[in-house]
């Protein structure tokens, strides 16, 4: 069975850094496209960015600040956060593709690892 977990998260004061790790089982990670998202209080979940056979895409809110890479060795995909700012704050969840491409559709989903930016 497909699973992805999420781990990584804690509080974070404003410009600091923070790296959230998304570990695979059931399936070799870098088969599929894994995305990142995030759900913060009252709002609807977004799209963080995601990683797929091609490319490496960012929403433009986190573009510049915010970085995906995968380890295939460790079967995980991080996203590391830099300069964050309080409306980073956020459940933040992986979720593995159905296939090959960040376009296709998310299926198998984490749990979320709550990131909370303040001083």
């Amino acid at each position: 069975q497909r699973q992805v977990a999420e781990s990584g998260g804690g509080l974070v004061q404003p410009g600091g850094s923070l790296t959230l790790s998304c570990a695979a089982s059931g399936f070799t990670l870098e088969d599929l496209a894994i995305g990142w998202f995030r759900q913060a209080p009252g709002k609807e979940r977004e799209g963080v960015g995601c990683i797929d056979e091609i490319d490496t895409y960012y929403d433009d809110s986190v573009k510049g600040r915010f970085t995906i890479s995968r380890d295939n060795d460790k079967n995980t995909v991080y996203l590391h956060l830099d300069s964050l700012k309080p409306e980073d704050t956020a459940v933040y969840s992986c979720a593995a593709s159905g296939g090959t491409s960040c376009a296709g559709t998310f299926d198998s989903w984490g749990q979320g690892t709550q990131v909370t930016v303040s001083s």
